[in-house]
């Protein structure tokens, strides 16, 4: 038995160990997408079967693994319908290489995706002016800044601008009577691509109660692309930025720039 054991793991190649690796990589960005909503039992449930399953296959309990194994294998198109929602979020990470060059990407080490961003600077002085001055004001606003993903479909359900960057444009576009301050406006290299834009909200359960829709549009595109979202909260307000799905809120100006800088700045 102990012969058996060593053998077997001497015939254990560099490949099992980048399979082990990357399976767990997977895991690990799928629990992200549904941490904190109910999904995530449904999701541990799955698992805890599935490592049930290995068991009794290497038990040789042959009636027990036909079962288990007749409703994983149906339980995949299963999987579909229940974590539709979860499965679009993952594809889209992939898709805007929010996984290869995220914040929680083990890449960003040797510094991959660099020079990816639109080549046109961002205005940031504009932007965190105008944050300063609607934050004074209490003037609720939502900034959307892109970054791989366009964000073409978001823009259409709103008002094309096309317009560069600047205070004076951000401060008049979310001015209390002004038709579009309702929305979000959404910047793709330094122009003011859209404004009065409709942004899907989060389904977490553990969003904070004491935050508007407003966060919570903000956190929920963010969930689902690779974009930098600025809220000014009309009620307090306070200054978040959210990226990844991770929101900061009641950050100061400067907390603003430095973020705007490290994502942004050449």
């Amino acid at each position: 038995m102990l012969l058996d054991s060593f053998l077997l793991f001497l015939t254990f190649r560099w490949l099992d160990a980048l399979d082990i690796l990357i399976v767990a990589l997977l895991l690990y960005q799928l629990y992200n997408l549904v941490r904190g909503t109910a999904a995530v039992n449904i999701f541990i449930g799955i698992l805890a079967l599935y490592l049930l399953w290995m068991l009794v296959r290497a038990l040789n309990m042959q009636l027990l693994d036909s079962i288990l194994g007749q409703f994983i294998g149906v339980g995949v198109l299963a999987l579909i319908v229940v974590f539709q929602q979860e499965v679009r979020r993952f594809l889209l990470l992939i898709g805007t290489t929010g996984i290869m060059n995220g914040r929680r990407s083990p890449l960003r080490w040797f510094n991959f995706g660099k020079g990816l961003r639109n080549s046109e600077s961002l205005n940031i002085n504009a932007i965190v002016s105008a944050c300063l001055t609607m934050a004074q004001t209490s003037t609720g606003a939502i900034i959307v800044i892109s970054r791989e993903n366009s964000l073409q479909f978001y823009s259409n359900t709103g008002d094309e601008i096309d317009a560069a960057v600047s205070t004076k444009i951000l401060e008049s576009i979310f001015y209390k009577n002004s038709p579009l301050h309702d929305g979000a406006v959404i910047i793709t290299g330094n122009r003011i691509k859209a404004a009065r834009c409709v942004l899907p909200v989060t389904d977490d359960e553990n969003f904070p109660a004491h935050l508007g829709m407003r966060h919570r549009a903000a956190v929920g595109l963010s969930e689902s692309s690779d974009a930098v979202v600025i809220v000014v909260s009309e009620q307090s307000g306070g200054i978040s930025v959210t990226h990844e799905g991770e929101l900061e809120y009641d950050i100061s100006p400067k907390k603003l720039r430095d973020i705007l800088e490290q994502t942004f700045g050449s």
